[in-house]
């Protein structure tokens, strides 16, 4: 009989980045555009101004993902570090977080023993136990922050060309504005299912909240700007 492996998914990080940077593509360039639609009558002006920020955003977000990541690999080293000094320094107190890690789960006391000085036998299998169990932490990908930087970047600019498509072939600002919101709602429907699919069981559930977020925005910076003009 052949034995089925069980699947699992392993590109949460990267699904992660391009939640963040599609997300928010999607919703603050569409809600510019909106915006802008209320107060000014040229398609070009949106478009310009859609394009920078865009751009700015996609800097921003794309910074803002490298530096998290240069946050999380830092914050490894140090508690790595750490641990290290610990088993040196005082390893008895170490070895008894080990013991309690397993007594947590019901193991009897003996073999708790011979498992802690299997253990801490060897040193590097030790501090990673601690990092994993105790702490709960996974070294980092050396090129993750690079890797998370151009995903969100990229994704933001992706996601925010879809709002302002419409602005380049229809001359209108009305037209336009009703195209962006056919097209943009179509694929924050289609772009929340397919981040349900991967994050919960209820993707049609994730497709209409993130719908009726972005649809939100986009009609607040249109009221707003309507008021304002």
């Amino acid at each position: 009989m052949t034995a089925q492996g069980e699947k699992h998914f392993t590109a949460s990080d990267t699904v992660r980045d391009i939640v963040i940077g599609m997300s928010d593509g999607l919703t603050v360039p569409f809600a510019l555009a909106a915006g802008l639609s209320g107060a000014v009558d040229s398609t070009g002006l949106i478009i310009i101004a859609g394009l920078a920020e865009i751009a700015a955003g996609a800097i921003a977000m794309g910074l803002g993902g490298y530096l998290a990541a240069r946050t999380d690999a830092e914050h490894f080293a140090a508690e790595l570090a750490r641990e290290e000094r610990e088993t040196h320094e005082v390893p008895e107190s170490e070895a008894d977080e080990v013991a309690q890690v397993f007594r947590n789960y019901g193991l009897p006391e003996d073999t708790v023993t011979a498992v802690v000085g299997a253990i801490r036998s060897d040193r590097a299998r030790w501090v990673d136990f601690m990092m994993k169990f105790e702490l709960g932490l996974e070294e980092p990908d050396p090129r993750r922050a690079r890797s998370s930087a151009l995903t969100i970047a990229l994704s933001y600019v992706t996601g925010g060309l879809v709002p302002l498509a419409p602005y380049f072939f229809l001359h209108s600002v009305h037209a336009a504005l009703v195209g962006s919101m056919v097209v943009t709602l179509l694929a924050l429907f289609v772009f929340g299912f397919v981040k349900g699919h991967f994050t919960t069981s209820r993707p049609v559930r994730s497709a209409w909240q993130t719908v009726l977020v972005g649809g939100i925005a986009a009609a607040a910076a249109f009221g707003i700007a309507k008021l304002i003009g």
